[in-house]
Parts: C-alpha cells; sequence; structure tokens
C-alpha cells in the first residue's frame, strides 16, 4: 500500500461494496466514493421507509426484459466511464487526496486497461442465493405486493446476470475478487481487500490530469440523452464498447 493512492471496488448490487469501502477507507485514512454519485440510472425497485418506488424506476423493470435491463445498464456505464477515467486518474497523481472508490459501473475490461498510477482494484462477489436473501429482506418481499415482488424479481435476474459476465470478465483477466459471503465479518472483509490490494500488480501504469468530475444532483440528469432501443439492441448484439468482447 505505500503507493496505491486510489482503490477501486467493483461487483454487483448488494454484495455489500459500499460496506466494505467505507471500511477501507477508514483503515487507509481514504475518501470514500461511490460511482452512483456521478450520474443517475434507475435505482433499486422496492419501497422504503424514506421513499416509495418512483413511477419511471417502476416502469423501467415493468416494461424491459432481463436481457434489454442489463443491456440498459450497461448502456449507462458505458456513457459513464469517461467521467469515472477523468476522476481515477485527477486521484491517482502523487500527493492527490486517497480515494477508495465503489461501484458496479467499475467494469473489469475497462478498469485493467486504465494508465493511472497508483491504482488497484477488486471485485466483490456473493453467491446467488445470498444476493437473493438480501434483496428480498431490503425489499421486505414475503409482505409485498404481487407487482412489488415482479419488480424486485426483474432487478434480481439482472443483478444475477451482470454478476456472471463480470466474475466472467474478472477471471478471464486474471484479477482479484474477493467473496463477501460465509460469514465473514466487514473487518474480515476489508482485510482480504487490503490483502489483494497489498499483493497485486497495478491494472494500469501511466499518468495523466484532470479535474474532479462529481457533480450535482441537477447535472447528474443526462449522459448525452436516455438509454434508446437502439442502445439496447447494440448491447445485446455487440455487448458494450471499450473492449468487453473481443
Amino acid at each position: 500500500m505505500r503507493d496505491v493512492r486510489v482503490v477501486l471496488i467493483g461487483g454487483t448490487s448488494n454484495t455489500g461494496k459500499s460496506t466494505v469501502a467505507e471500511a477501507v477507507a477508514e483503515r487507509l485514512g481514504f475518501e470514500h466514493r461511490s460511482t452512483d454519485g456521478l450520474a443517475r440510472h434507475p435505482g433499486r425497485p422496492w419501497r422504503t421507509s424514506e421513499r416509495e418506488v418512483p413511477p419511471h424506476v417502476a416502469e423501467h423493470y415493468g416494461t424491459l426484459t432481463a436481457d434489454e435491463l442489463i443491456a440498459s445498464v450497461l448502456a449507462h456505464y458505458e456513457r459513464l466511464w469517461p467521467r469515472i477515467e477523468e476522476l481515477i486518474t485527477d486521484r491517482a497523481q502523487a500527493g492527490s487526496p486517497g480515494l477508495v472508490l465503489e461501484g458496479s459501473a467499475l467494469w473489469p475490461e475497462r478498469v485493467a486497461r486504465l494508465t493511472a498510477p497508483r491504482t488497484a482494484a477488486v471485485w466483490l462477489t456473493a453467491d446467488d442465493t445470498v444476493v437473493r436473501d438480501r434483496v428480498r429482506a431490503a425489499g421486505r418481499y414475503e409482505q409485498a405486493s404481487e407487482g412489488e415482488r415482479r419488480l424486485m424479481d426483474r432487478f434480481l435476474a439482472r443483478t444475477e446476470r451482470y454478476q456472471t459476465l463480470m466474475v466472467d470478465a474478472v477471471d478471464a483477466l486474471g484479477l482479484d475478487r474477493v467473496d463477501t459471503g460465509g460469514g465473514r465479518t466487514v473487518a474480515e472483509l476489508a482485510d482480504a481487500v487490503l490483502a489483494a490490494v497489498e499483493g497485486q500488480s497495478r491494472p494500469g501504469r501511466g499518468g495523466g490530469a484532470g479535474g474532479s468530475v462529481f457533480v450535482t444532483d441537477e447535472e447528474t440528469v443526462d449522459l448525452g440523452g436516455p438509454i434508446t432501443r437502439a442502445d439496447v439492441r447494440r448491447i445485446m448484439t455487440e455487448g458494450p464498447r471499450g473492449g468487453e468482447r473481443a
């Protein structure tokens, strides 16, 4: 950890990225950020004590198939990547404040092609059963209506599909991943992430400069227009751009 200034923690939804990233950031004295803070995408489609499911989120999960949902989120991450790369490049420079950045938008092939120095990356995974139990607990699945369950099931199908694609990419590239199941504590998972960071070669080398790319909520509505059916068809046929498929 002598040189590392940016730790990236990827993974699908509900694998504990935020919790583990916060613990790692506290250990290192780094700032903790999420890629979700860079731009909006339809979020989790279940009610909480603080919020109802927005109509556009219900429509998103209620009308798209699982394949279209995964294509939509990959298209969103594709558009978001330049902002993520700029942030990483900025914070990887000598003398910049340390950063732990987590989020599903940290797609393995893109991270592996980074030219930022002093950067390390780990992906968190969990058994599909673990993810399913976490989502259903968060959404109070047993008490939910049939319509609410349908939205959660669609979210789960997308989440599981994303993890399958992500794990294939991580393993093909020989990158590090940590399983968050098995009853391991947050402290133990933070230890595992830091051990992986300590032992790995940096995903990229080089340099660069750039300003902070974090913006206010009012500025995160658009990444170049809404996700269109053409985007969905392209992602389903070709995969997301940026080297995800050879």
